[in-house]
């Protein structure tokens, strides 16, 4: 079995249940959902004019390989109405994959473990919430570690 550090987010419509929703789905499509975090707002990175999007990450143990999950990901996004117009711009959902095992690929769609995730906020709190003292496949830090050291000035709250 493999396991899978999603992070699901949404910025647009009923952000709480578009995450709920996304989790429903990833169970039911993807494997067992074995651990999710609290979920958070931040405002939008990247592409900073837009609504403040509520993030979430999520421990997934499937059989299917990487690119299956990416397929089965993008499947997904796509029947909860996602539509890709703009790098970062706003969206319905979104789902990443951040890591997979200790896995390291660099595949036309799919780059593990997830090039950006280091230099992301939003991303290493909800992730070290169920997963902070993994390693980092490339740099060989924790999770945790690398939360301390990222320099990401957005804010991130939970949301109770």
């Amino acid at each position: 079995m493999n396991k899978a550090y999603l992070l699901t987010g949404s910025n647009m419509g009923n952000r709480a249940s578009l995450l709920a929703e996304a989790r429903k789905q990833i169970s039911a499509q993807c494997g067992i959902l074995l651990a999710q975090s609290p979920v958070y707002e931040t405002a939008a990175w990247g592409k900073t004019d837009q609504s403040p999007f509520l993030n979430q990450a999520l421990l997934v143990e499937t059989t299917l390989s990487a690119r299956q999950l990416l397929r089965k990901i993008l499947k997904i996004e796509k029947q909860m109405g996602r539509v890709r117009e703009e790098k970062y711009g706003p969206r319905l959902i979104d789902i990443d994959i951040l890591l997979f095992n200790d896995e390291i690929h660099e595949y036309d769609l799919l780059r593990l473990p997830h090039p950006e995730l280091p230099r992301r906020r939003f991303a290493l709190l909800p992730l070290a919430d169920i997963a902070g003292e993994i390693r980092h496949p490339l740099s060989g830090k924790t999770i945790a570690a690398l939360l301390k050291e990222c320099s990401d000035p957005l804010e991130v709250r939970r949301v109770d």
